[in-house]
């Protein structure tokens, strides 16, 4: 993907690579995220990036930890719908 993802690709990757289909990411399903979208963090990054994302320390990244992180790095295309400003 070379463009910002719009909400609906970014759903559907998460749902996509989500292979427990648990609502959540490991890391290794994370990185699966990051390689369908086209970014190019080393392997320390996604992992540091992955350790910060996930907010409750549960080891996952729910897909609102997903958006999180993705809105931090200015990589989405806005605030998560229904989210406080």
């Amino acid at each position: 993907m070379t463009t910002r993802p719009t909400e609906d690709d970014l759903l559907s990757v998460f749902t996509r690579a989500d292979l427990g289909g648990d609502e959540k990411l490991d890391l290794m399903e994370f990185t699966l995220v990051l390689e369908a979208l086209g970014l190019s963090w080393t392997r320390a990054e996604t992992q540091d990036r992955f350790e910060k994302a996930d907010s409750n320390l549960d080891g996952f990244i729910s897909y609102e930890e997903f958006r999180a992180i993705l809105d931090s790095q200015g990589w989405a295309e806005g605030p998560l719908p229904g989210a406080r400003a």
